[in-house]
């Protein structure tokens, strides 16, 4: 009967495959998802030299990566210890990888909640700046956003992309850098939040909702424009909270 080969090995022969050109990155995103998905909770985070001799790397590809993963909060170098994994609280959530490592383990309503929340924290009030802010071109591609989620309602366009390229429209027509630099987090989150609602909601976005939002921001309206974004993700979260509830009253509520 064969035996399952030791996790380092495993995760080895996981890893070379997807390395192509980019050893680095490769080895990167591999580690990077056995450390979130909980691989190495109740064992020793390798060695340098155990990770270049089990992927069949050069050190310094193997050091490059542990650096880059400290960098993200993941790993820490400790006297006597050596590299360790750090608590998930350590975590740089802000990180496009962390964020994306953490969407594909298994699924987490707790994590789509805190996502949403932070979302209703930021979105609404970038609405209102790009209702006071947004230059011409700002509005024509907010305008554009929504033309593709009408367009992806006729199986025109991708409806998940379309309803990307209208929020992060709007986080740029803010005009605030800082609001701007939530491009790539909201883009990463969404993609999981926008299909875990469109099935369970068994549609795409609000076709109606996403255009209140635009009409407020055309219309120079920073308080209607900030109250609709926040209506549209308050939906969300809403829906979070159902579905929730739903599984927590057990399989008789949910066919009720």
């Amino acid at each position: 009967m064969a035996t399952e080969p030791p996790p380092l090995e495993r995760a080895a022969s996981d890893l070379r495959p997807s390395l192509g050109r980019n050893l680095t990155y490769g080895m990167l995103d591999s580690l990077g998802r056995a450390i979130v998905t909980g691989h190495y909770e109740s064992t020793p985070f390798p060695t340098e030299a155990q990770l270049a001799q089990a992927h069949g790397v050069s050190r310094s590809v193997t050091r490059e990566a542990v650096k880059m993963l400290t960098a993200k909060g993941l790993l820490s170098a400790r006297p006597r210890q050596g590299t360790v994994v750090q608590p998930a609280s350590n975590w740089n959530l802000f990180d496009t990888d962390v964020l994306r490592w953490l969407l594909e383990r298994k699924f987490s309503v707790d994590l789509l909640r805190h996502f949403n929340q932070l979302r209703v924290a930021i979105e609404p009030e970038a609405a209102a700046l790009a209702a006071r802010f947004g230059g011409p071109a700002d509005l024509d591609e907010i305008d554009a956003g929504l033309a593709r989620m009408v367009a992806a309602e006729q199986g025109q366009d991708e409806p998940l992309e379309a309803d990307i390229a209208f929020h992060i429209a709007i986080l740029n027509a803010s005009k605030n850098p800082f609001y701007m630099q939530f491009h790539d987090v909201v883009t990463t989150a969404l993609h999981t939040s926008i299909r875990f609602t469109n099935r369970i909601k068994g549609r795409t976005a609000s076709i109606a909702d996403h255009g209140a939002v635009r009409d407020a921001i055309t219309a120079r309206d920073a308080d209607a424009a900030r109250h609709a974004m926040r209506h549209l993700i308050g939906d969300v979260l809403e829906l979070i909270d159902q579905v929730e509830g739903n599984r927590d009253a057990g399989p008789a509520a949910q066919s009720a």
